[in-house]
């Protein structure tokens, strides 16, 4: 940004905003708009020098005098834009947070404690970029990317950065400006929180300089440790509940409906990563230079170190700056700097190779065991719990702390009145480490019965299950959650809040009872509106006829997840010969062994189960049946490499659909490549590796036809 205005006269509010100000009255349209221009100007460059240079060069109140004037303008002359830096103060209430999917997924990553896991990870990286020890099964016939050190080593260089105790969010600007913003959510889809978003100084409306066409970068919103210190206190002299933590504030403040609350909140911003874009970057260290001269705010203490064991270095020297600092972290992230051998590396299913996350030991209070309960999940795993007095962990207050499962309670022989070790793993979930002092009570007797349905409560080793099934209060909300969750059926405006309120009225008491909720009902709630209340009943509607594999997966079998569903719903194609196996059925399901088969056989088996199933079928829940005969072995002998986005199906079902039919599915190229499949969006370390081993290329109607060929229908 230039000090100068489009005039090529000075603009005076960019250093010296001291300049008296005219009578809103006294000026025409023409001055005005002139002025409201270089205003804006203005405090987006303040704003710039505060959150992504943090070296503001005016005052709080001479900032707070420029805005005023051009709210002031704005309204006079009704000059109001999109863009202008007054419109962070907010929007509309909305009736709900609309899902929207990611540009790219916002994978998680592996992370670890303990310096052994992190120097086994840079060892994994330098094999898979083909050191000593050979490649990965993945990147198997690939050359290095740099040259072999003496030792037949190589070189990897990391970035270094804190690894931040927010919530994770897309950004996405398109011709510079600021688009729309989503939460992370399962790594795929995400909360729309574009409004929310926008109201966040730290994040720029517009980018600076010579930006990209195109832009999706990730970041995580949090909340200053002194804002989330002042803003608690204002709470509580307003009577209200203060937040527990930083991060619980900046997640719930985001997922306002009413964007003027969010723009009253003290929230900040840290961008660390680029997710799409139109510019090409070598290294991330280019692409953190890029951003900050873009206008994005990125953390001062990111470095870039010559191998691990610097990096190890980075993180011990940030644990012993980590109370000075304004955010919270939990450890350090370290990433592989060459983008290219990102590239190379590739990614899980969940997590990136390239990255690794370093974390800070868990912070340690001793307190006293006030009373032991217990509580029920999801699966029936009953869990006991220590309450507490009181504590202070981490700067977190603690009253709380699982005691993990009955076997590792009779291991630390707690009870009440014992006083207790407390830590806080990840410093987010408090646990409870030692008994470090016997209170004299002896050890807490763990129930047989369920304290929420009467049912038995059952041991597995060290672990217990209330036998009570998803017709247990105390799972039902888990349950529901589940159900109806992407990886179930994906019941869209279902989520946590509408389910816990929907229990809260009684509108719900079984999984059945969500398809009796009547539109009226539902639009009569807090929240709620016809359109939404319309919008669930015809997704709840769409719901009824699920694939049987996805049936399954949603109702939450113990040790069932979308793999072992799948392979039942093909070995017996209908949702009853999947309950009426036997234990001897089930173990002839490939990758079911005696302890699965068992929990599959006592799942379907319970009388209450079995009654939730019927009442969902008596509503219209009905899985489709799947053929169970195998595809058969046409494609027999021949490899495929897929890359890109396909249209008509996802790439793990394009996978499926070859490895049923004989072939193999791998995650790279090599000489034993037959076919790469492209979609949109492609890899181009895999095109140049097929075009080095002149490995022919397919286009997605290309493999369509391939497959008719061969007689197998697409997915």
């Amino acid at each position: 940004m230039t000090a100068d205005a489009a005039d090529g006269t000075e603009n005076p509010y960019l250093r010296d905003p001291s300049t008296e100000f005219e009578d809103v009255d006294s000026l025409d349209e023409e001055r005005a708009r002139e002025q409201v221009e270089r205003l804006r100007e203005a405090i987006r460059h303040h704003d710039y020098q505060y959150y992504a240079e943090n070296d503001p060069a005016i005052p709080d109140r001479t900032y707070d005098t420029l805005f005023s004037r051009l709210q002031d303008l704005e309204d006079a002359f009704d000059l109001t834009d999109p863009d202008s830096p007054t419109q962070r103060v907010g929007g509309e209430p909305l009736d709900e947070l609309e899902t929207v999917e990611h540009v790219a997924p916002m994978r998680s990553i592996d992370s670890s404690g303990e310096a052994v896991d992190v120097r086994a990870f840079d060892e994994r990286v330098r094999r898979g970029l083909g050191g000593e020890g050979g490649a990965e099964s993945d990147t198997e016939g690939q050359q290095s990317l740099t040259d072999f050190e003496g030792d037949g080593g190589i070189e990897v260089e990391y970035v270094c950065e804190p690894k931040f105790d927010g919530l994770s969010v897309e950004v996405v600007y398109e011709n510079g400006r600021y688009e729309r913003a989503a939460t992370r959510g399962d790594g795929y889809e995400g909360d729309d929180v574009t409004q929310n978003v926008r109201t966040i100084r730290a994040v720029p409306q517009r980018l600076r300089g010579e930006y990209p066409d195109y832009l999706v970068v990730r970041g995580e919103v949090y909340m200053p440790r002194d804002a989330f210190a002042d803003y608690n206190r204002e709470r509580v002299e307003r009577d209200e509940e203060p937040f527990a933590n930083p991060r619980n504030a900046a997640a719930g403040t985001l997922r306002q409906l009413d964007p003027s609350i969010t723009a009253e909140r003290p929230l900040a911003c840290f961008v660390f990563g680029v997710l799409d874009s139109s510019h090409e970057f070598e290294t991330h260290e280019t692409q953190y230079e890029r951003l900050r001269e873009w206008g994005l705010p990125l953390n001062d203490r990111i470095e870039v170190v010559s191998d691990i064991e610097d990096a190890i270095a980075y993180r011990d020297r940030l644990g012993e700056d980590r109370e000075d600092l304004n955010y919270e972290i939990d450890g350090t992230v370290f990433k592989v700097d060459d983008l290219a051998a990102c590239e190379r590396l590739g990614s899980t299913s969940r997590a990136p190779r390239w990255a690794y996350g370093y974390k800070f030991p868990a912070r340690t209070e001793v307190t006293t065991v006030t009373d032991i309960t217990v509580q029920v999940g999801r699966t029936g795993r009953v869990t006991p719990v220590a309450l507490l007095d009181p504590v202070e962990v981490g700067g977190v207050e603690v009253s709380r702390a699982t005691l993990h499962n009955p076997g590792e309670l009779e291991a630390l022989g707690a009870n009440v009145g014992d006083r207790v070790r407390l830590k806080r793993a990840g410093d987010v979930i408090p646990y409870v480490v030692e008994v470090v002092e016997d209170g004299g009570e002896g050890t807490f007797a763990f129930p047989d019965r369920c304290p929420q349905c009467e049912s038995a409560i059952e041991r597995d080793g060290p672990l217990a299950f209330c036998t009570g099934g998803i017709s247990c209060p105390a799972q039902l909300q888990r349950a529901i959650e589940h159900y109806a969750s992407r990886g179930g059926l994906d019941i869209e405006g279902l989520g946590e809040e509408r389910i816990e309120q929907l229990l809260d009225v009684g509108l719900v008491e079984s999984i059945p009872d969500l398809y009796d909720l009547r539109t009226a009902d539902l639009a009569a709630l807090d929240g709620w509106g016809e359109k939404s209340a319309e919008n669930l009943r015809a997704e709840l509607d769409a719901s009824k006829t699920p694939p049987l594999s996805v049936f399954i997966t949603a109702l939450g079998v113990p040790a069932v997840g979308s793999t072992t569903a799948t392979a039942l719903a093909r070995t017996f194609g209908d949702l009853d010969s999947v309950m009426d196996a036997s234990e001897d059925d089930l173990q002839e399901v490939p990758d079911i062994g005696p302890r699965v088969a068992n929990e599959i056989h006592e799942f379907f088996g319970s009388e209450r189960n079995r009654e939730t199933i019927a009442g969902l079928r008596e509503r219209g829940v009905e899985p489709e049946t799947e053929e169970t005969e195998s595809g058969g072995d046409e494609l027999g002998g021949l490899t495929f490499v897929f890359t890109g986005a396909l249209s008509d199906s996802t790439r793990e079902e394009a996978e499926g659909l070859v490895e049923r039919h004989g072939a193999n599915s791998t995650g790279s190229v090599s000489g034993n490549t037959d076919y790469l499949v492209v979609g949109d969006e492609p890899g181009q370390t895999k095109r140049d590796d097929a075009a080095a081993e002149d490995v022919p290329e397919l286009t997605e109607s290309e493999f369509v036809d391939l497959l008719d060929e061969y007689g197998i229908e697409p997915v």
